[in-house]
């Protein structure tokens, strides 16, 4: 078989989906503090967007609660911005350069905008894996139209990568079924 294309290469973007998806995940929380929640978070900071931890610090000093000390005093109200425009419903307490943040009791109405934002993040990482396998199966077909690789090859590395592509989907599937059940649990 000849390596007109890298399965490899299509399973490692894959996997990059899904381990980017178990990271958007990890910062729902589920009922305690955890530093993990704000890392979805991006703050416009010197004309571009980036994560919370590179301008703050994160920490919990108690379950209920993250403190965020921001590094540069100019950015403090656009930290604070981009926590309550996060999606994640949390309302920081401004105290000089920190941000108290006090984390509410789940209600099930809260849980329930948990679930949905858990089943967002799916939905793109499902749309990630899909367009690897679309690269991969546009690849295989000009390597069969440029006569690199025969039909048989062909057909053989396209039901790899539709393998791959269902294996990923069904191990979001599988995570996203996990954090359900974790978010709901009271």
């Amino acid at each position: 078989m000849s390596g007109a294309i890298d399965l490899n290469d299509i399973k490692r973007r894959m996997d990059g989906a899904v381990s980017a998806f178990k990271s958007d995940i990890a910062s729902l929380r589920t009922g305690r503090a955890s530093a993990n929640i704000l890392d979805p978070v991006t703050v416009e900071a010197y004309g571009s967007r980036v994560p919370l931890n590179q301008v703050a610090n994160i920490t919990v000093p108690e379950p209920r609660m993250l403190g965020v000390s921001i590094w540069d005093k100019s950015m403090v109200n656009a930290v604070d911005r981009a926590i309550r425009e996060s999606n994640l419903g949390l309302n920081p307490i401004m105290d000089g350069q920190n941000l108290r943040i006090p984390l509410p009791e789940l209600n099930e109405e809260r849980r329930k905008s948990l679930v949905k934002v858990a089943h967002d993040y799916t939905e793109k990482s499902k749309v990630a894996v899909r367009n690897v396998r679309r690269d991969g199966m546009d690849a295989l077909k000009k390597a069969e139209k440029d006569g690199d690789i025969g039909q048989d090859d062909s057909r053989a590395q396209s039901e790899k990568i539709q393998k791959m592509t269902d294996d990923a989907i069904s191990e979001l599937d599988r995570l996203l079924a996990e954090k359900e059940k974790e978010i709901m649990q009271v």
